[in-house]
C-alpha cells in the first residue's frame, strides 16, 4: 500500500504534514527495507497506523520494530481504531513521541 493510504492514514497526514508539530513529517518514507507509513527523520521517529491487519502480523511487526530499532529509529504504533476514534489522542501521543528524548 505503497501510495494508496487508507483513510485513518489520511486522516492523521492532515494532522502532520506541513510541520505542524514542530518536526518535518515525511510519508511513505523508506528506511532500510521497509516503508513507513509516516516518519520523522530529523528524531528518528517512525508513526504506524495499524489496522486490523496487524492482529495477525504482530510477530511480523515486532521484529521489524526491533529491526528498525537497531537502525536507531524509534516506532510509534497507533491503532487505526484510535486515529478514527480519537484523531487527537492519536496526534497527542505523536507529540510525546516527538518531545521525549528516547
Amino acid at each position: 500500500m505503497r501510495f494508496a493510504q487508507t483513510p485513518t492514514e489520511e486522516a492523521l497526514w492532515r494532522e502532520l504534514r506541513g510541520g505542524k508539530l514542530g518536526a518535518v513529517v515525511r510519508r511513505q518514507y523508506v528506511v532500510g527495507r521497509y516503508i513507513a507509513d509516516f516518519a520523522v527523520p530529523s528524531v528518528r521517529v517512525v508513526i504506524e497506523v495499524d489496522g486490523a491487519y496487524h492482529a495477525s502480523r504482530r510477530a511480523a511487526d515486532a521484529r521489524r520494530d526491533r529491526e528498525l530499532g537497531r537502525r536507531g529509529w524509534r516506532v510509534l504504533r497507533l491503532p487505526a481504531e484510535l486515529v478514527a476514534r480519537d484523531l487527537g489522542e492519536a496526534v497527542a501521543r505523536v507529540r510525546a513521541v516527538l518531545g521525549s528524548d528516547g
